[in-house]
C-alpha cells in the first residue's frame, strides 16, 4: 500500500500551489471586501486546467481524475475559501452532471463553454421548503407539447447571480414522490428566469449566493439532463453529483484548515511572550500537534474518498465520511490557530478571523452533517451483515 502521490499529482498539487500562493491569496481579502465576481482569475484557472480538471479533453477539460482534483481543491483553498467554493458548484455541481447524465449533444454544447470559463456553472436545488428535505421540490415544470413550463422558487445558489449555465431540479410529476423530479439544463438568457438578491453571508463572501426565480420559463425537452432518459431521474442524479461535491467540500476544508495550520505555526515563532517565542510553550505546542494529526487525518480520509470514486461509481459513503470529518476538523483547527493568534487572530489585519468564517460554513453545504450521519449510518446498515 502506497499513500505516496504518483509524480504527475505532485506537479499538479505544485502546480495549484504556486497559484494559490501567488495569485489567489494576495486577493483573498479584498475579493471579501468588494464581492466582485473575479471573472479574470477564473479565466486564468482555465487556461492551467484548474476550473474543471475532471472533465475529458474532448470538452476542452485535462481529463484528470478526482484525486487530482481533490488536490486542486485543497489548494485553491488554502488560498482563497470564496474562490473554492466557486471551483466546486462551476465543476462538481453543474460539470459534472452534464458529464455523467448529459447526452452527446448536451456535453458537446454545454462542456465547452464551461471548461473555457466563458460560462459560469451553477445548480438549482435549495429552495426556502426544500433544503435537507431535497425530496421537497416546488418548483414545477409542466409539460406543454415538447416543453416544459417552469415556476418556482430557488434559494442560496452558490454562483447564481452571475452564471451561465444552470442544472436545475423541478418537479414534473408530484404525484411519483422522488421519481417526480427532473433535472433541467437551463441557459441564464431564457425569458422567465431571473436572479434575486444576493445573501449577506457570515463566510466565503468572495463568492455569491443568491435566489433564482422561474415565471413561466419554457425549456425544450431536449433540455431535460439526460433528454427524454432522464425524467424523473433528477433526485437520483442530484445524490450521484452530491457524492462528488462532499468530496469537493472536504478537499476545500483540508486547505482551509492547511492555511490556519502554517499561519499558526508561523506566528508560534514570531510571537514572544514572557521571555520566549510562543513556540517554546508546552500548551502551544500540544494544539500544534492535535491540529497536525487531525489534519492529516482529514487529508487522507479525503484522498480515500477521490480514490474510491475514481475505482467505483458510487462512493456514498466515502464521500460522507470525508465530508463529515474534514468539515469540523477544520472547525477545530481554525479556532485553535486563532486562539494562538490570541486577539490579533480577532482582528482582520491577520487572515485567521477569515479562515474562521469561511470553516463554518463547510458543516451546512452539500448536505449537513446531521444529514451526513445519517447517510453514514445508512450505508453502514447496509453494507455489514
Amino acid at each position: 500500500m502506497d499513500f505516496a502521490l504518483s509524480e504527475d499529482h505532485q506537479m499538479i498539487r505544485d502546480m495549484a500551489r504556486e497559484f494559490a500562493d501567488e495569485v489567489l491569496a494576495p486577493q483573498a481579502a479584498e475579493l471579501e471586501k468588494t464581492r466582485e465576481f473575479p471573472e479574470e482569475t477564473l479565466k486564468k484557472m482555465a487556461e492551467l486546467g484548474l476550473l474543471t480538471p475532471p472533465v475529458p479533453e474532448e470538452y476542452g477539460g485535462p481529463g484528470l481524475d478526482t484525486l487530482a482534483y481533490a488536490i486542486i481543491g485543497e489548494e485553491v483553498a488554502r488560498g482563497c475559501g470564496s474562490t473554492a467554493t466557486i471551483l466546486g458548484a462551476h465543476c462538481s455541481l453543474c460539470c459534472m452532471p452534464i458529464l455523467t447524465f448529459g447526452t452527446d449533444e448536451q456535453k458537446k454544447k454545454y462542456l465547452p463553454q464551461l471548461t473555457s470559463a466563458e460560462k459560469i456553472g451553477a445548480f438549482g436545488l435549495t429552495e426556502p421548503s426544500a433544503g435537507s428535505d431535497a425530496a421537497g421540490i416546488r418548483t414545477k415544470a409542466v409539460k406543454d407539447g415538447d416543453y416544459y413550463v417552469i415556476n418556482g422558487h430557488k434559494q442560496w445558489i452558490t454562483n447564481g447571480h452571475y452564471a451561465g449555465i444552470f442544472v436545475i431540479l423541478a418537479n414534473t410529476n408530484p404525484k411519483a414522490g422522488l421519481r417526480g423530479i427532473t433535472a433541467f439544463i437551463l441557459d441564464r438568457d431564457t425569458p422567465g428566469f431571473s436572479t434575486g438578491k444576493i445573501e449577506e453571508t457570515m463566510g466565503i463572501r468572495g463568492s455569491a449566493q443568491t435566489e433564482l426565480h422561474f415565471e413561466d420559463v419554457r425549456l425544450h425537452k431536449d433540455q431535460i439532463l439526460g433528454g427524454e432518459r432522464g425524467l424523473g431521474r433528477g433526485f437520483l442524479m442530484a445524490m450521484r453529483v452530491l457524492d462528488s461535491g462532499r468530496i469537493g467540500v472536504a478537499a476545500a476544508s483540508v486547505g482551509i484548515a492547511q492555511a490556519a495550520l502554517e499561519a499558526a505555526v508561523k506566528y508560534s515563532k514570531e510571537r514572544e511572550q514572557f521571555g520566549s517565542a510562543l513556540k517554546g510553550f508546552q500548551a502551544i505546542q500540544f494544539m500544534i500537534a492535535d491540529m497536525s494529526t487531525e489534519l492529516r487525518a482529514a487529508r487522507l480520509m479525503t484522498h480515500y474518498a477521490a480514490w474510491a470514486k475514481d475505482n467505483n461509481p458510487k462512493c456514498t459513503l466515502e464521500a460522507a465520511q470525508a465530508k463529515l470529518y474534514a468539515s469540523e476538523v477544520v472547525g477545530r483547527v481554525t479556532d485553535l490557530a486563532l486562539q494562538i493568534h490570541g486577539g490579533y487572530g480577532y482582528t482582520k489585519d491577520f487572515p485567521l478571523e477569515r479562515y474562521y468564517r469561511d470553516a463554518r460554513i463547510k458543516r451546512i453545504y452539500e448536505g449537513t452533517n446531521e444529514i451526513q450521519r445519517m447517510v453514514i449510518a445508512h450505508e453502514v446498515l447496509r453494507r455489514v451483515r
